[in-house]
């Protein structure tokens, strides 16, 4: 029986990798819904392939273009952030959670309600809001699959009935496009030279997060929610190659790592097939062809992300929520060329400085705070930077 697949952020880099998987094993899936951003030629083209019951655009600004690509087709045609909470609250055996940012944290709580199993791409929900997530999806019953690489890797290797045995993860990061330029030409550098990633292939936003280190900020207190661990078992390292993507090391000695090609679709293939494995249209690794392994130490002096990102979990939500929101403002502002490089550290700094205190103890606290912070960083790069 083929399994029953929702997917959140469509037309994403995630919602992309997720479907070139499907398409090549298309007996294996049965695509409940589709939803989009802006991309609605993408979203149609999508959906006359993979023929779902829904599809949703998160506007309706292209809606008579959507309606007469996808006429007599008998898909279901929906519009709005409401909409797509509604399509969230359809069973499935899995829901692929690819919405980036805070707008996907809304539908995803929405999904492990009616989903057997949720692939979380975003980082934002867990790092807004870990407890009340991981605290609902074990109500609800449903399997939380990481779907980044890192965490992916950790689940792959981790040993749950030895949790009392791991001696620390280890996170590693590609270093991205700036790992070894001065710190005064990083806080110079432009949006095209943030988004030049290396080795992957990445939506804008992630990848000036992969730039400013901030996405393994993220990504540490994402896995301390995900396996429940203290953040001071929690390590870092640079591993430029990106084929070791993390490891676990445990009280005896052993340190077991998930190896792969820098293929997005390699975690996404897991996921999807969970806890079974499928044969993927991917990058597969040669280790033949490996020089060499490399691992260096985060240069916490030019990227003070990480830093950030153990003070937030020693700190509390509040903290978590003002790192995440005030980095996503100030990360649109540099995209648009408004700010620079170097705005993002200071917006967040400051509203780390003036939020991290804040107490959080529902779902609708992390909504308020969430907006609360965003206003305030807008306001200061506003100020700074005289947008007005």
């Amino acid at each position: 029986m083929s399994k029953t697949v929702s997917i959140f952020g469509a037309t994403g880099s995630i919602g992309r990798s997720t479907i070139d998987l499907i398409t090549h094993n298309l007996n294996d899936f049965d695509v409940k819904v589709l939803t989009g951003g802006q991309n609605w030629a993408l979203l149609a083209d999508q959906a006359l392939e993979l023929k779902p019951d829904l599809v949703v655009l998160n506007d309706d600004t292209h809606a008579d273009e959507l309606k007469a690509k996808l006429a007599g087709s008998g898909i279901e045609i929906a519009f709005g952030a409401d909409a797509i909470c509604q399509a969230a609250k359809i069973p499935v055996d899995l829901t692929v959670a690819g919405i980036m940012g805070f707008a996907g944290l809304a539908p995803l709580f929405e999904s492990i309600k009616v989903s057997k199993a949720v692939a979380i791409a975003n980082k934002e929900p867990l790092v807004a809001a870990g407890d009340l997530f991981m605290d609902a999806a074990k109500r609800a019953d449903c399997q939380v699959l990481p779907t980044d690489s890192e965490h992916n890797a950790i689940f792959q290797v981790f040993e749950p009935e030895n949790h009392a045995a791991i001696k620390r993860l280890i996170l590693t990061a590609s270093g991205g496009p700036f790992r070894t330029w001065a710190k005064e030409d990083i806080l110079k550098a432009t949006p095209q030279q943030a988004v030049n990633h290396p080795n992957w292939s990445m939506g804008a936003k992630i990848s000036v997060d992969s730039a400013s280190l901030m996405n393994k900020a993220l990504e540490v207190i994402e896995a301390h929610y995900l396996f429940n661990m203290h953040a001071d078992k929690i390590d870092v390292l640079v591993h430029p190659q990106s084929i070791i993507h993390s490891m676990v090391e445990y009280d005896d000695g052993s340190v077991l790592a998930q190896m792969g090609a820098p293929d997005m679709r390699t975690p996404i293939a897991y996921c999807l097939s969970w806890p079974e494995r499928m044969k993927t249209s991917g990058e597969c690794l040669d280790v033949l062809k490996l020089s060499r392994l490399e691992f260096e130490e985060v240069r916490a002096d030019v990227f003070p992300s990480l830093g950030w990102a153990y003070d937030a979990l020693r700190s509390g939500a509040g903290a978590c929520i003002a790192l995440n929101a005030a980095n996503e403002v100030a990360v649109a502002g540099f995209l648009a060329k408004k700010i620079d490089f170097a705005g993002i550290f200071l917006c967040v700094e400051k509203m780390l400085e003036n939020f991290a205190a804040r107490a959080v103890n529902s779902l609708e606290d992390v909504v308020y705070l969430d907006n609360q912070v965003r206003i305030a960083a807008q306001d200061f790069l506003n100020a700074r930077y005289e947008l007005l």
